[in-house]
């Protein structure tokens, strides 16, 4: 028994730590300006947000067609693999995660077990790499999913964006909620719930909405062992900064630094920031 560990682009995993663990990854599309872009293949973060400075229209964003997966599958069971466990982005804001499931029903041979993570980023990618861990140890398909799911109770994530315009013009949140937002001049904590990006609290200030994420932070730390992630879109001298701070608040809290990618970027907006976080694994 041998079982691989799928993800898309959107999990935004460092390529050094995707190679480590074996983490095979199928990227989503942008089109700007009529010209199709793979996310993190042919556009990295910074030009992406380059290209779009200052445009009228929304980037479009796009799914892998199921022939990516379907090619991806086939290989991973020439190589040798009996399974695979798929890990996507949140069915409720992408139709990866359906294409995923639709592709593996089309590969004999292998068993897809296609995994909602009902999140994304790099929250998304701490399945991702747990999912790989168990598979290098030799775990099941069956006990990878299981491991998910008890890890999915612990997982937590919080953001902010700038410019509630993106999210209302890509149709990932209500437009009346961001009408209120951009009158009321707050700057809203998002989150996911129920598969889908909906407001968490609103907040005056992008500060507060800081403190207030590492305040949630923090009752969390109290009980438990955290992996975390800070997470930016094109503004990394401030989330080194936040890091530093968080560190000397939270010693026992593991911090990286992770991007909101072209994809995900698309409908939040440069300059958004969020904090993520599980608790670690034995």
């Amino acid at each position: 028994m041998k079982t691989a560990v799928v993800t898309d682009s959107t999990a935004y995993l460092p390529v050094e730590l995707k190679e480590q663990l074996n983490i095979h990854t199928i990227p989503l599309m942008v089109t700007i300006d009529g010209e199709t872009y793979e996310e993190d293949v042919d556009l990295c973060m910074a030009e992406f947000y380059d290209k779009v400075r200052g445009k009228g229209p929304l980037p479009k964003t796009s799914q892998p067609a199921i022939g990516r997966f379907v090619d991806l599958y086939t290989q991973l069971k020439d190589e040798g693999y009996t399974s695979v466990v798929s890990v996507h982005l949140s069915s409720g804001i992408s139709g990866t995660f359906a294409g995923a499931g639709q592709a593996g029903n089309m590969v004999d041979g292998i068993d897809v077990i296609p995994y909602d993570s009902e999140i994304s980023c790099y929250v998304q990618g701490f399945y991702v790499i747990r999912a790989a861990e168990l598979a290098q140890q030799g775990a099941s398909a069956k006990e990878i999913v299981a491991e998910l799911d008890r890890l999915k109770q612990t997982v937590r994530a919080y953001f902010m964006v700038d410019d509630l315009s993106h999210l209302q013009r890509g149709g990932r949140l209500n437009g009346a909620q961001a009408l209120i937002g951009s009158l009321l001049q707050v700057k809203p904590i998002l989150h996911f719930e129920n598969k889908v990006i909906v407001p968490f609290e609103k907040i005056r200030t992008r500060k507060k909405a800081m403190k207030r994420i590492e305040d949630l932070l923090a009752e969390d730390a109290k009980t438990k062992e955290l992996d975390a992630s800070i997470i930016h879109a094109n503004n990394l001298g401030e989330a080194e900064k936040w890091k530093a701070e968080l560190e000397e608040r939270f010693p026992t809290v593991r911090f990286t630094i992770s991007y909101f990618g072209p994809v995900i970027g698309t409908h939040l907006g440069e300059g958004s920031m969020g904090l993520g976080w599980s608790e670690r694994q034995k």
